[in-house]
């Protein structure tokens, strides 16, 4: 019997190391889990640059690498414009987001929005984009000083180059009061409204531009560009704030280590091709959008 009883508490004590084991090998795996996998998902906003129907397979293959990467659901939104990613992100309904720069300034400020990552070259090098007027080839208008009493096609409210800087050089160029300015909807829908013949002039950037190219939709040919802005960085993908710095660890380390394959459609649609893969940038990366919200006055409830 006595030997009997010894043997039983051996195997309880046993019994009690391994639950003990298990128990803390499952708080390991929890708090791991925790760290890249906030409420079972990431949440990851677009802000609908191109149409939403080309973008969201695009963003699908970034996602599921991504995901794979941290063993976590990536969720992609895109949302109804600028002002909704920027609300959603100061909302907690997005942990990772891509906004164009100007979206970013006031993404930042309102939401905490951190630049963790941009798209590189095929050199790893950092990328930007312009921003363009254009007019049609036998149009009258070589300069934006011709702009005055004509119509022009702008992009969406907030944009960067579909709003901010065409904006700010027809403000340079004293011509606020005396061009016909209009929101098209979209970068595509303003290279439309011009190729179609409804404005004098509309605002085209370099990355709409080598879109349209390529899917045979502008005839270069048949325009001139009048104005072109300097050099833009291009889009940051940015995480919230006030998250753990364990997930916006991971997810940062995560986004540089994929592979060029997983981000080049994508990168297309801004301009970038060949694609490299994903760059360290920084919020003072886009310190010259932040100059520009200053110098023009812009607030929140310009975007």
């Amino acid at each position: 019997m006595k030997k009997t009883t010894i043997l039983a508490a051996s195997a309880v004590a046993l019994l009690g190391l391994g639950l003990a084991a298990c128990s803390s090998q499952a708080d390991a795996a929890a708090g791991e889990a925790s760290a890249t996998c906030p409420d079972g998902k990431i949440r990851f906003g677009i802000l609908p640059y191109e149409d939403p129907e080309s973008l969201e397979p695009a963003y699908q293959v970034l996602a599921e690498a991504l995901s794979e990467k941290l063993d976590c659901p990536v969720e992609v939104s895109i949302t109804e414009d600028y002002a909704a990613e920027v609300l959603a992100m100061e909302n907690d309904q997005l942990e990772i987001a891509q906004f164009g720069p100007l979206g970013f300034v006031f993404a930042n400020e309102r939401a905490g929005a951190t630049a963790m990552v941009s798209f590189g070259d095929a050199e790893g090098a950092p990328t930007t984009y312009t921003g363009g007027i254009w007019v049609p080839k036998d149009s009258p208008v070589q300069s934006l000083e011709d702009l005055k009493g004509k119509t022009l096609a702008l992009g969406s409210p907030g944009s960067t180059s579909g709003d901010a800087l065409p904006m700010s050089a027809i403000v340079d160029a004293g011509l606020e009061d005396d061009v016909q300015w209009d929101y098209a909807g979209g970068h595509p829908e303003a290279l439309l409204a011009l190729v179609n013949g409804t404005v004098d002039a509309a605002q085209i950037n370099s990355q709409t531009l080598a879109t349209a190219l390529s899917e045979g939709t502008f005839d270069e040919s048949q325009f001139r560009q009048i104005w072109e802005s300097d050099p833009i960085p291009n889009d940051p993908i940015t995480v919230r704030d006030n998250l753990p710095e364990e997930f916006k660890t991971a997810v940062k380390e995560a986004l540089l280590s994929l592979d060029a394959a997983d981000v080049e459609k994508v990168s297309a649609f801004l301009g970038v091709d060949p694609a490299g893969p994903l760059i360290e940038v920084t919020n003072e990366t886009y310190q010259p959008l932040f100059d520009l919200a200053d110098t023009m006055g812009l607030t929140e409830a310009d975007v």
